[in-house]
C-alpha cells in the first residue's frame, strides 16, 4: 500500500470544509473527518465527500462496551469510508467485536486501526493522569500487539514509534501517524511530533496533517510540500 498524506479536516461545518477542499482544483486529497465535523454535520458530510471522490478516514475513536461498538461499527460500515478507528484501550474483545460489526455481508470492510496513545499524551501525563507506570513505548507496543492479534489492520501512533511497531507486528501492519509539523512550525498541543520527511524516514504508511495545512496561508502549497517530503 502506497504512502499518502491525509488532511485532517477539523472544521465546524460543511461549508467551511467544502470551501477548503475547493482550493484543491484537479486533486482529491485523502481526508480525515473527525468528531467536530461529524457531530456537526452527521453522515451526510461523509456521503458528500465520497461523492466528490475523496477517500475518507473517519476518525471517531470508538471506545465503549464490545456490544455497543460492534453495533456502531455496523452502522459506519454502510457509509463506505476507507478507514475508521477505535481505542485499543477498549480491550481485545472490543476490537474483535468491532471488526465483526464493521465487516459487511459480502466480506468487505473499511480498514480498521486502533489508537495506541494520543500524540498529545507524554510520559508525564501517562503516569500522572492515566496512572500507567510503564514507559510510553512499552505501552504503545503492547496496545499495537493486542490490536494485531485482534485482527486489526494497523494503529495510530507517533512516527517515533513506527519502527518498533513494525518490528513487533510486521511490515504490513499499517502505521497512521499524526503529530506532523514542519520544522519551523508550532507544535500546538502535540507532544510527540516529527516533520513529514522524518516520518517517511521512520517508515510511516500514512501521515495525518491538520493545522500545518488547514491554517497555512497557502494550504495547497503546504499540502504539496507534505507530498514532496513524504511521498515523492
Amino acid at each position: 500500500m502506497g504512502k499518502d498524506v491525509i488532511i485532517a479536516c477539523d472544521f465546524a461545518s460543511k461549508e467551511e470544509t467544502l470551501a477548503f477542499l475547493d482550493k484543491f482544483t484537479g486533486r482529491k486529497p485523502f481526508v480525515k473527518i473527525g468528531m467536530e465535523l461529524f457531530y456537526a454535520e452527521g453522515p451526510d458530510i461523509v456521503r458528500e465527500l465520497k461523492a466528490r471522490g475523496h477517500r475518507i478516514f473517519l476518525d471517531l475513536k470508538l471506545h465503549d462496551i464490545p456490544t455497543t461498538v460492534k453495533k456502531a461499527m455496523a452502522v459506519l460500515s454502510r457509509l463506505d469510508v476507507d478507514m475508521t478507528n477505535l481505542h485499543a484501550a477498549g480491550t481485545s474483545r472490543m476490537m474483535q467485536d468491532a471488526l465483526e460489526g464493521l465487516t459487511r455481508p459480502d466480506g468487505s470492510r473499511p480498514l480498521l486501526i486502533a489508537v495506541t496513545q494520543l500524540t498529545s499524551t507524554d510520559s508525564e501525563s501517562l503516569k500522572n493522569d492515566i496512572l500507567i507506570e510503564k514507559p510510553m513505548e512499552q505501552v504503545v507496543m503492547h496496545y499495537a500487539k493486542t490490536a494485531s492479534e485482534s485482527g486489526l489492520d494497523g494503529v495510530v501512533c507517533s512516527p517515533l514509534e513506527v519502527k518498533a511497531v513494525k518490528e513487533k507486528c510486521g511490515k504490513t501492519f499499517l502505521t497512521v501517524t499524526p503529530g506532523i509539523r514542519f520544522a519551523d512550525g508550532d507544535k500546538g498541543d502535540q507532544k510527540r511530533v516529527t516533520t513529514p520527511a522524518l516520518a517517511k524516514e521512520l517508515g510511516s504508511d500514512y501521515i495525518v496533517v491538520g493545522r500545518p495545512i488547514t491554517k497555512a496561508a497557502d494550504p495547497v502549497a503546504a499540502y504539496n510540500e507534505c507530498i514532496k517530503q513524504f511521498v515523492d
